[in-house]
């Protein structure tokens, strides 16, 4: 029996504009195994984000709305539940990194006050224990002069430095899970690789799940060890990073890795995708990726694909059928 710590089952979130309602995530399923990194990966706009603030309950209502669809997590429905208990479970069970984390952490407040924050109030902790359990976190995360840290402000600090008080706030209740909302963008290659480090430190450190969302193929063959890869707020392909990295079977993961660069072998041209991603809504009927895809056929046009099991990978394409 496998153990899932997260199980997202037919997850649609939508945004309204006006009377017009505009999909963002449509019947998305997938799980992550205790300890397991699953990465989310694809182009923006492809509903990585949404899915993310829709497993924590952060959709601003109005204008989005979470419409359909189970969010398990220790036998309980997130979407279901009150408001006081997702606040309990948000920030100590459930953690999350955001993208930008100038405009996630208060500028009025010192490190130390927004660390401790989370401590005294799932942990019961006091101030002070608080304060040395904040110290304890800013010094396991790599962060210099911690003591110091601890009394300044957010644009006090460099990129890389916020980024790791996010990743110590977020790791300071020690979560079943940790969500990364694109952690590295922003931050140039060197940083890159040590938060990346960091995160795959402290999962293994803790047994925390990790749900990293990136558009980076590169980083996805990093850490994750199953992939999810979402293409117009739709699951095209779902296989473990091993499978999907050696044999690609949705023609958009094909077209994803064809376009990174190889240092090795024979140059040649890189490979684009043509086309734009299409804006949410445009295409109601068929397969999302139609417009973009080199094997599109007459069915592909008018319906759909379901999600069809090849080997070892789920994909949506009819070429699977």
């Amino acid at each position: 029996m496998k153990n899932y710590v997260l199980e997202v089952k037919n997850l649609s979130t939508s945004f309204h504009s006006g009377k017009k309602e505009i999909p963002a995530v449509e019947n998305l399923s997938f799980s992550i195994l205790e300890g397991e990194t699953l990465g989310i990966v694809g182009e923006s706009g492809s509903g990585k984000s949404v899915t993310a603030l829709s497993i924590m309950r952060l959709i601003p209502n109005p204008p989005g709305e979470i419409i359909g669809g189970e969010i398990l997590y220790k036998d309980s429905d997130l979407l279901k539940i009150s408001d006081d208990k997702i606040r309990q479970i948000r920030g100590n069970s459930i953690s999350m990194i955001f993208q930008e984390p100038m405009t996630s952490l208060n500028p009025v407040y010192t490190i130390g006050n927004q660390l401790s924050e989370a401590l005294i109030l799932h942990k019961n902790l006091s101030k002070k224990e608080a304060m040395a359990k904040s110290l304890e976190m800013l010094i396991s995360v790599g962060v210099p002069l911690a003591e110091k840290r601890l009394r300044q402000y957010p644009h006090q600090l460099s990129g890389g430095m916020r980024q790791r008080v996010m990743i110590a706030m977020a790791l300071s209740c020690e979560p079943d899970i940790l969500i990364a909302d694109e952690p590295t963008t922003a931050l140039d290659v060197t940083i890159q690789a040590q938060i990346l480090n960091l995160i795959k430190e402290m999962k293994d450190r803790m047994g925390t799940a990790v749900l990293l969302i990136t558009h980076d193929m590169g980083v996805i063959a990093e850490v994750a060890d199953r992939v999810l890869v979402m293409y117009c707020g739709r699951a095209v392909e779902y296989a473990d990073a091993r499978t999907l990295f050696k044999t690609p079977k949705h023609p958009y993961t094909v077209g994803l890795l064809e376009s990174i660069p190889n240092i090795e072998g024979e140059k040649k041209e890189l490979h684009s995708i043509r086309g734009s991603v299409p804006t949410p809504g445009q295409i109601t009927e068929g397969c999302r990726f139609k417009t973009r895809c080199d094997f599109v056929m007459d069915k592909c046009i008018t319906l759909e694909p379901p999600i069809f099991d090849v080997g070892e990978s789920k994909v949506r394409c009819w070429k699977y059928e």
